[in-house]
C-alpha cells in the first residue's frame, strides 16, 4: 500500500473586489505556500479562473520587471 503523508498548508484568501475594480463580487484569490519554503501557488477564481506556481525567485523578477515598466 502506498504510504500517505498529512501536513498543513500556510494559506491566506481574500475577495479579489477589494484589490481589482473589475471583478465580480464573489471572485477570490487564494495563495498558498509551498510546504519547502520554496514558492507558492496563487489561485484567482472567476470567469476565467487561473492557477500560478512561482518560486521567490520568480517572484522577486517579475516585482523588479514590473517596477521597471512603471518607471
Amino acid at each position: 500500500m502506498a504510504e500517505i503523508k498529512h501536513y498543513q498548508l500556510d494559506a491566506a484568501f481574500a475577495s479579489l473586489k477589494q484589490f481589482d475594480p473589475f471583478a465580480k463580487d464573489d471572485d477570490s484569490i487564494q495563495v498558498v505556500l509551498w510546504r519547502n519554503g520554496e514558492g507558492f501557488d496563487a489561485h484567482i477564481s472567476g470567469v476565467e479562473a487561473q492557477h500560478l506556481s512561482i518560486s521567490w525567485g520568480q517572484f522577486r523578477a517579475i516585482k523588479k520587471l514590473i517596477k521597471e515598466l512603471d518607471k
